[in-house]
């Protein structure tokens, strides 16, 4: 064997070391080396609660000032359109919690309005929204 060179498997008697290496970061030692982002409004089941409970009265009370079918699709597609608009700015500056309940429950009362005028089509056989 050559001097300056180590046999392969290195013998435990030559001294042998392995070369440091950086850590993995599983078991962190100290601080971040950089600054960790926080959001200012995360996502939490309380905000998407409170955004959904204000769009399902949204949509109710804009629900009920229709007195037929056509009445109740074409306020519910308002309300709802009006409700995605404010979804849209909470989702820009706001609270995405509170965006993310309001856009659910609106598309769930999009859907509900969709069945009632299907199901008004298909047992009158007269679109009802004309």
């Amino acid at each position: 064997m050559t001097p300056g060179r180590y046999a392969f498997p290195p013998d435990p008697d030559a001294g042998f070391r392995p070369a440091p290496h950086a850590p993995s970061g599983l078991f962190p030692s100290g601080p971040p080396s950089r600054p960790t982002y926080r959001e200012p409004h995360p996502v939490t089941g309380t905000g998407v609660a409170a955004g959904a409970a204000v769009a399902t009265a949204w949509l109710v009370l804009f629900g009920l000032l229709g007195s037929s079918v056509s009445g109740y699709a074409w306020w519910t597609l308002l309300a709802g359109g009006l409700a995605w608009l404010a979804a849209l700015l909470l989702v820009r500056s706001g609270d995405r919690g509170v965006a993310t309940g309001v856009a659910i429950v609106t598309a769930g009362g999009w859907s509900i309005a969709a069945a009632v005028v299907v199901v008004r089509w298909a047992s009158s056989g007269d679109w009802p929204l004309w």
